[in-house]
């Protein structure tokens, strides 16, 4: 499932081409997770002003209205400067008088939802329950500790949860806890200060490290066309029986929360 690297990589890869551009039309193919909640023909003429991003969902800030892209376990964005035809997986095309914003969703777990501003009820119920953005300046160590004291599920889990720091997806979990030498199933309300301190630098490291490659291409994730390289370099994700890079020791694999969950054994001994 594409978390906040991908995201991220996929707003700076169209953002480009979207913003300043009007709406020609948009055509709808099958069904996503959630109906459109506007008639495709009412966004006609308006603009694309911004494009930016919260947790996991793409942000289209239009002139009059707003549109809330996400996309699910398996969406993907291309940019189309020469119209092609829709394949049985594209399922929201954006035409514009630049060009056409594709998105391709074999799963359809994605949605674009109209919301006529971020604050309105439709907006809130995907946006109101985010946690701090791992990247700015309000997630901080102290707040991320107190947020942390009153919850007793295993720290991965909570993670992953996205209502105290959104966008630490099951990679960048399993490799931030290694990072900070934090074994996944300890309880989130047993981390002392200083062993939040120490994730809390650890996921911003492995956030931006992924950023910079691209974030990680698992099966076929791609931003307009580019994949990412983030999987070929990681610590203990998908190494399962492989020695740790540091100790040797057989990197372990368990469920928890439903999802495999990588660490080393002796590099994360609690």
């Amino acid at each position: 499932m594409p978390e906040l690297p991908e995201v991220e990589v996929t707003r700076t890869r169209v953002a480009p081409h979207l913003e300043g551009a009007r709406v020609a039309a948009v055509r709808m193919g099958l069904p996503l997770r959630w109906p459109l909640g506007v008639a495709p023909q009412a966004l006609t003429g308006r603009r694309v002003v911004a494009v930016r991003r919260r947790g996991k969902y793409l942000l289209f800030e239009l002139d009059q209205g707003l549109l809330l892209l996400h996309l699910g376990m398996s969406g993907s964005l291309r940019w189309l400067t020469v119209p092609e035809p829709p394949g049985p997986h594209d399922h929201f095309d954006l035409v514009t008088d630049r060009g056409t914003l594709r998105l391709h969703d074999p799963r359809r777990f994605g949605a674009v939802v109209y919301a006529d501003r971020q604050d309105d009820p439709v907006a809130q119920r995907l946006l109101g329950g985010l946690g701090v953005e791992p990247l700015e300046d309000a997630f901080e160590p102290q707040q991320f500790h107190a947020a942390l004291r009153g919850r007793r599920a295993p720290i991965k889990t909570v993670l992953m949860a996205g209502d105290v720091v959104v966008g630490v997806g099951n990679i960048y979990a399993s490799e931030s806890l290694f990072l900070a030498r934090i074994r996944p199933t300890t309880p989130a309300m047993r981390l002392s200060r200083a062993r939040v301190a120490r994730l809390h630098g650890a996921v911003r490291e492995v956030l931006q490290r992924a950023l910079a490659v691209g974030g990680s291409t698992l099966r076929d994730f791609s931003a307009d066309g580019h994949m990412g390289c983030f999987q070929l370099e990681t610590w203990v994700y998908d190494r399962a029986g492989q020695p740790c890079r540091v100790c040797g020791t057989p990197i372990r694999c368990i469920r928890l929360g439903q999802r495999s969950t990588y660490f080393c054994p002796r590099c994360q001994a609690r």
